[in-house]
Protein backbone atom coordinates (compact mmCIF):
# COMPACT_ATOMS: atom_id res chain seq x y z
CA UNK A 1 0.00 0.00 0.00
CA UNK A 2 1.16 4.09 -1.11
CA UNK A 3 1.02 5.70 2.14
CA UNK A 4 1.06 9.11 1.78
CA UNK A 5 2.03 11.42 5.48
CA UNK A 6 0.80 14.69 5.69
CA UNK A 7 2.82 15.74 8.53
CA UNK A 8 6.21 14.33 9.44
CA UNK A 9 7.20 15.28 12.69
CA UNK A 10 7.71 12.68 15.53
CA UNK A 11 4.19 11.26 14.87
CA UNK A 12 5.06 11.22 10.91
CA UNK A 13 8.37 9.65 11.70
CA UNK A 14 6.64 7.06 14.30
CA UNK A 15 4.01 5.65 11.44
CA UNK A 16 6.85 5.54 8.74
CA UNK A 17 8.60 3.15 11.05
CA UNK A 18 5.41 1.20 11.59
CA UNK A 19 4.32 1.29 8.03
CA UNK A 20 7.48 0.25 6.70
CA UNK A 21 7.43 -2.69 9.16
CA UNK A 22 4.71 -3.91 7.77
CA UNK A 23 5.91 -3.86 3.82
CA UNK A 24 3.92 -0.45 2.78
CA UNK A 25 5.93 2.25 0.89
CA UNK A 26 5.59 5.79 1.62
CA UNK A 27 4.91 7.46 -1.54
CA UNK A 28 5.35 11.34 -0.22
CA UNK A 29 6.06 12.88 2.93
CA UNK A 30 4.34 16.22 3.30
CA UNK A 31 5.87 18.69 5.63
CA UNK A 32 4.23 21.88 7.57
CA UNK A 33 5.00 24.32 4.99
CA UNK A 34 1.02 25.15 3.79
CA UNK A 35 2.22 24.98 0.03
CA UNK A 36 3.97 21.15 0.69
CA UNK A 37 0.60 19.54 0.19
CA UNK A 38 0.47 20.69 -3.60
CA UNK A 39 3.03 18.07 -4.11
CA UNK A 40 0.31 15.15 -3.80
CA UNK A 41 -0.97 15.52 -7.42
CA UNK A 42 2.61 14.52 -8.43
CA UNK A 43 2.37 10.43 -7.75
CA UNK A 44 -0.51 7.89 -6.74
CA UNK A 45 -1.09 6.89 -3.09
CA UNK A 46 -3.48 4.86 -1.36
CA UNK A 47 -3.99 6.68 1.26
CA UNK A 48 -2.87 9.92 3.29
CA UNK A 49 -2.82 9.56 6.99
CA UNK A 50 -2.73 13.19 8.33
CA UNK A 51 -1.07 14.22 11.81
CA UNK A 52 -0.52 18.24 11.48
CA UNK A 53 -1.84 21.28 13.06
CA UNK A 54 -5.70 22.65 13.44
CA UNK A 55 -4.40 25.45 11.12
CA UNK A 56 -4.06 23.11 8.45
CA UNK A 57 -5.60 20.37 8.86
CA UNK A 58 -9.24 21.29 6.82
CA UNK A 59 -7.32 22.33 3.82
CA UNK A 60 -5.47 19.47 3.92
CA UNK A 61 -8.30 16.98 4.35
CA UNK A 62 -10.45 18.81 1.72
CA UNK A 63 -7.16 18.79 -0.89
CA UNK A 64 -6.84 14.96 -0.26
CA UNK A 65 -10.74 14.48 -1.02
CA UNK A 66 -10.30 16.63 -4.11
CA UNK A 67 -7.61 14.19 -5.21
CA UNK A 68 -9.83 11.26 -4.18
CA UNK A 69 -7.50 10.00 -2.10
CA UNK A 70 -9.03 8.30 1.21
CA UNK A 71 -7.60 10.16 4.04
CA UNK A 72 -7.26 9.60 7.64
CA UNK A 73 -6.71 12.16 10.23
CA UNK A 74 -5.78 12.42 13.77
CA UNK A 75 -5.15 15.88 14.37
CA UNK A 76 -6.97 17.42 17.03
CA UNK A 77 -8.54 21.01 17.98
CA UNK A 78 -10.23 22.21 14.53
CA UNK A 79 -13.48 19.80 15.52
CA UNK A 80 -15.73 23.15 15.74
CA UNK A 81 -15.13 23.01 11.61
CA UNK A 82 -16.00 19.00 11.17
CA UNK A 83 -19.17 19.10 9.73
CA UNK A 84 -18.25 21.09 6.98
CA UNK A 85 -15.64 18.59 6.15
CA UNK A 86 -17.94 15.87 6.39
CA UNK A 87 -20.47 17.82 4.49
CA UNK A 88 -17.51 18.36 2.58
CA UNK A 89 -16.29 14.52 1.77
CA UNK A 90 -19.82 13.32 1.23
CA UNK A 91 -20.69 15.68 -1.38
CA UNK A 92 -17.61 14.96 -3.07
CA UNK A 93 -18.01 11.00 -2.67
CA UNK A 94 -15.09 10.75 -0.76
CA UNK A 95 -13.14 8.96 1.83
CA UNK A 96 -12.71 11.01 5.51
CA UNK A 97 -11.98 9.10 8.91
CA UNK A 98 -11.38 10.88 11.98
CA UNK A 99 -10.20 9.52 15.23
CA UNK A 100 -9.20 11.93 18.39
CA UNK A 101 -6.78 8.93 19.64
CA UNK A 102 -5.90 5.89 17.13
CA UNK A 103 -4.49 4.17 20.30
CA UNK A 104 -6.46 0.22 20.19
CA UNK A 105 -5.95 1.14 24.59
CA UNK A 106 -7.48 4.59 24.29
CA UNK A 107 -10.09 3.34 22.14
CA UNK A 108 -11.23 0.55 24.80
CA UNK A 109 -10.98 3.07 27.38
CA UNK A 110 -13.37 5.58 25.41
CA UNK A 111 -15.85 2.41 26.22
CA UNK A 112 -14.98 1.72 29.54
CA UNK A 113 -15.21 5.61 30.33
CA UNK A 114 -19.03 5.39 28.94
CA UNK A 115 -19.65 2.05 30.72
CA UNK A 116 -18.54 3.50 33.82
CA UNK A 117 -20.58 7.05 33.15
CA UNK A 118 -23.84 4.99 32.26
CA UNK A 119 -23.92 2.91 35.91
CA UNK A 120 -22.31 5.33 38.35
CA UNK A 121 -25.20 8.22 36.70
CA UNK A 122 -27.70 7.04 38.94
CA UNK A 123 -25.52 8.04 42.41
CA UNK A 124 -25.41 12.03 42.04
CA UNK A 125 -23.28 12.56 45.01
CA UNK A 126 -19.93 11.82 42.54
CA UNK A 127 -18.91 15.10 40.73
CA UNK A 128 -16.57 13.63 37.49
CA UNK A 129 -13.63 15.53 35.99
CA UNK A 130 -10.79 14.84 33.75
CA UNK A 131 -6.77 15.26 33.71
CA UNK A 132 -4.70 14.85 30.77
CA UNK A 133 -1.21 15.52 30.41
CA UNK A 134 0.68 15.59 27.34
CA UNK A 135 4.15 16.57 25.99
CA UNK A 136 5.02 20.33 25.73
CA UNK A 137 5.04 20.13 22.20
CA UNK A 138 1.26 19.90 22.05
CA UNK A 139 -0.51 22.84 20.75
CA UNK A 140 -4.41 22.59 21.83
CA UNK A 141 -5.32 21.90 24.95
CA UNK A 142 -7.41 20.28 25.96
CA UNK A 143 -6.54 17.06 23.82
CA UNK A 144 -8.97 15.44 21.53
CA UNK A 145 -9.04 12.80 23.77
CA UNK A 146 -10.11 14.58 26.31
CA UNK A 147 -12.86 16.13 24.54
CA UNK A 148 -14.03 12.93 23.65
CA UNK A 149 -13.69 11.33 27.15
CA UNK A 150 -16.15 14.45 28.33
CA UNK A 151 -18.66 13.25 25.53
CA UNK A 152 -18.86 10.39 26.48
CA UNK A 153 -19.48 11.26 30.09
CA UNK A 154 -21.99 13.73 29.05
CA UNK A 155 -24.37 10.71 27.72
CA UNK A 156 -25.12 9.56 30.65
CA UNK A 157 -24.91 13.11 32.76
CA UNK A 158 -27.66 15.34 30.91
CA UNK A 159 -27.27 17.84 33.95
CA UNK A 160 -23.66 18.74 32.44
CA UNK A 161 -24.02 21.09 29.59
CA UNK A 162 -20.80 20.44 28.44
CA UNK A 163 -17.15 20.88 29.32
CA UNK A 164 -14.71 23.31 30.24
CA UNK A 165 -10.78 23.92 30.59
CA UNK A 166 -9.27 24.40 33.87
CA UNK A 167 -13.04 25.59 35.51
CA UNK A 168 -14.95 25.29 38.59
CA UNK A 169 -18.39 25.56 36.69
CA UNK A 170 -20.84 22.87 38.70
CA UNK A 171 -22.80 22.03 35.09
CA UNK A 172 -19.82 21.65 33.32
CA UNK A 173 -16.96 18.77 33.39
CA UNK A 174 -14.21 20.07 34.41
CA UNK A 175 -10.72 19.05 32.12
CA UNK A 176 -7.53 19.99 33.68
CA UNK A 177 -4.59 19.82 31.14
CA UNK A 178 -1.24 19.93 31.86
CA UNK A 179 2.01 19.76 29.52
CA UNK A 180 4.74 18.26 31.07
CA UNK A 181 7.90 16.80 28.87
CA UNK A 182 8.28 13.66 28.05
CA UNK A 183 4.77 12.68 28.15
CA UNK A 184 3.17 11.20 25.11
CA UNK A 185 0.02 11.13 26.59
CA UNK A 186 -2.05 10.60 30.41
CA UNK A 187 -5.69 10.66 30.38
CA UNK A 188 -7.51 10.36 33.93
CA UNK A 189 -11.09 10.06 34.53
CA UNK A 190 -12.54 10.99 38.16
CA UNK A 191 -15.67 10.31 40.60
CA UNK A 192 -15.25 12.17 43.31
CA UNK A 193 -17.63 12.27 46.74
CA UNK A 194 -16.84 13.12 50.37
CA UNK A 195 -16.45 10.15 51.21
CA UNK A 196 -14.44 8.25 48.07
CA UNK A 197 -12.90 8.68 44.69
CA UNK A 198 -13.22 6.59 41.61
CA UNK A 199 -10.59 6.65 38.83
CA UNK A 200 -9.85 5.15 35.55
CA UNK A 201 -6.24 6.10 33.76
CA UNK A 202 -5.11 5.29 30.46
CA UNK A 203 -0.89 5.99 30.25
CA UNK A 204 0.88 5.96 26.63
CA UNK A 205 4.31 4.73 27.30
CA UNK A 206 5.48 5.61 23.57
CA UNK A 207 3.74 7.15 20.24
CA UNK A 208 3.68 3.14 18.54
CA UNK A 209 0.28 2.72 20.04
CA UNK A 210 -1.48 5.76 17.91
CA UNK A 211 0.76 5.11 15.60
CA UNK A 212 0.09 1.43 14.77
CA UNK A 213 -3.73 2.18 15.43
CA UNK A 214 -3.46 5.02 12.29
CA UNK A 215 -2.18 1.92 10.04
CA UNK A 216 -4.41 -0.59 10.69
CA UNK A 217 -7.58 2.20 10.03
CA UNK A 218 -5.27 3.03 6.50
CA UNK A 219 -5.27 -0.74 5.81
CA UNK A 220 -9.14 -1.10 6.33
CA UNK A 221 -10.41 2.25 5.06
CA UNK A 222 -8.85 0.44 1.26
CA UNK A 223 -12.31 0.19 -0.95
CA UNK A 224 -14.73 1.86 1.58
CA UNK A 225 -16.73 5.63 1.31
CA UNK A 226 -18.03 8.05 3.01
CA UNK A 227 -17.41 9.75 6.91
CA UNK A 228 -16.34 7.23 8.89
CA UNK A 229 -14.83 6.77 12.42
CA UNK A 230 -13.68 4.10 15.49
CA UNK A 231 -17.08 3.07 16.00
CA UNK A 232 -17.03 1.63 12.25
CA UNK A 233 -13.66 -0.02 12.37
CA UNK A 234 -13.48 -1.38 15.53
CA UNK A 235 -16.33 -4.56 15.92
Amino acid sequence: MKIALIGYGKMGKTIEKIALSRCHEISAKVDAHPDDIKQLSQTNHDVAIEFTIPEMAVKNIKHCIDLNIPVLSGTTGWLNLKKEVDDYCMEKNGTFFYASNYSLGVNLFFKMNEYLAKIISSYNQYESSIEEIHHTQKKDAPSGTAITLASGIQKYQPNKTGWELDGNDASKINILSKRIDPYPGEHTVTYHSNIDKIEIKHTAHSRDGFALGAVLVAEWLQGKKGVLGMNDFLP
